[in-house]
């Protein structure tokens, strides 16, 4: 769910191609550098509750500042301050905050940063505020990612997977009557697309910005491939290489929209809005999207394709809302935490940014349950693979984006630039 250019890398990004032995700390003050001016939390009351937002949409906003008046109409001896912020910027506002000790109480973070947040004691368990009957709102799916060492040291704020969106209409004009079950089909349709006018495309396909090597991934898995197995990259493994070589071949026919590397995952969605490419894989909020900016658009959700041996897969991801380590005011921070994962809150809440619930009565909603386009998303979950929960997570898929541009730009073969970016990983993996 973060965009970060490859041109435009963050401050952190840059400091972790230094290499894997830098610790978190170290980067966040070799980033923090004399610019930073600190602040000390106690500036602020005791009874105030700082958090940090992730901006997922233009409703993110208002939908916390209102959880925040509910909060405090029910607990009037706390107040909660929102600070929102957009996901392009986040990373470098937190890495700033923390080497200034100047973090808020709580904050959202890309789940896979937690690892490093809890091997420097940046974030604190939760396990003690925990009682069963809390534990029990959650779908277990969701939850784990944020457990680590045996305890909780997160809760899921945002979950979503991803599927292919293809427009019905271009699909009806080229003489498609199915989504694509295969990759085979759907490069077959593809072809059938680009015959139809030469502006509109089969595939838009992403290869800029964060989720480029994901967006390799679902060829990969479908091929049977891995990204880390038994220690090691898979990203030279056939399974790899016949994906790259079959994502170029898309590239090289015109079957994608031109440039690929300079689009990013917005990007793409915009293009499929617009009527421009007939397909595009991507989360569930993109439903919330047409529906808004064009609801004229005619579309389907569809199970990205299968490969040759029938394995398919989805990446499921979640970001986490943590506590701090530093906070002076743990308790009414959780106090806030629970409040707004209760059912209503979270029903809400992914209402508002078309998310997958959470929370196990949210998902009895018929807003959820009624919802053709998420049963799909759901539907996928038993296969879905999560980011790995490993040291180095941010290295190991800056490194596999910069390979895959490499090959969609022409500038590499694909299996000797896979074999050097799989080298690459392996360092950092040791």
């Amino acid at each position: 769910m973060t965009m970060i250019c490859e041109q435009e890398r963050t401050p952190l990004e840059a400091v972790t191609t230094r290499g894997p032995t830098m610790t978190f700390k170290q980067k966040l003050f070799l980033l923090a550098g004399a610019s930073i001016v600190a602040f000390s939390s106690s500036a602020f009351a005791a009874s105030t509750v700082r958090v940090t937002i992730a901006e997922y949409s233009k409703g993110t906003g208002p939908y916390f500042q209102e959880a925040a008046k509910a909060f405090e109409a029910a607990n009037p001896d706390v107040k909660v301050q929102i600070e929102v912020v957009p996901w392009d910027s986040l990373q470098q506002k937190l890495t700033t905050d923390i080497s200034a000790g100047a973090n808020a109480d709580l904050s959202i973070i890309g789940t896979r940063w937690l690892l490093d947040f809890v091997s420097e004691g940046i974030v604190a368990p939760l396990d003690e505020h925990i009682k069963p009957e809390f534990k029990a709102r959650f779908i277990d799916t969701f939850l784990t990612p944020s457990v680590m060492n045996g305890k909780v040291y997160g809760l899921p704020i945002a979950a979503s997977a991803r599927a292919m969106y293809y427009n019905k209409d271009i699909f009806a004009k080229a003489g498609i009557t199915t989504p694509p079950a295969t990759w085979a089909d759907f490069k077959t349709s593809a072809e059938k697309i680009k015959k139809l006018d030469g502006e509109t495309y089969g595939f838009g396909l992403q290869g800029k910005e964060i989720e480029t090597d994901v967006y390799f991934y679902y060829g990969m898995w479908s091929n049977g491939g891995e990204i880390v197995k038994d220690g090691k990259s898979g990203l030279d493994s056939k399974a790899a290489v016949e994906t790259a070589k079959l994502y170029k071949s898309f590239i090289d026919e015109g079957l994608t929209q031109p440039g690929v590397t300079s689009y990013s995952r917005e990007d793409v969605q915009n293009l499929f809005k617009q009527g421009k490419v007939a397909t595009v894989i991507t989360a569930p909020f993109l439903s919330g999207q047409i529906k808004t900016e064009a609801p004229k658009l005619n579309y389907g959700v569809a199970p990205i394709p299968a490969g040759p041996s029938g394995d398919q897969g989805t990446y499921g991801v979640t970001d986490s809302i943590v506590l701090f380590e530093n906070s002076k005011n743990k308790e009414a921070a959780w106090k806030f935490l629970d409040f707004i994962f209760t059912t209503e809150q979270r029903t809400k809440f992914d209402k508002v940014e078309n998310f997958l619930p959470v929370n196990a009565e949210e998902a009895k909603d018929p807003y959820f349950a009624d919802n053709a386009d998420l049963k799909v998303f759901t539907s996928l979950l038993p296969n879905a693979r999560f980011a790995p929960v490993i040291p180095g997570w941010e290295d190991i898929a800056k490194t596999t984006s910069n390979a895959i541009q490499k090959i969609y730009l022409g500038q590499g073969e694909a299996e000797a630039t896979l074999k050097e970016a799989a080298a690459k990983i392996n360092a950092t993996l040791k």
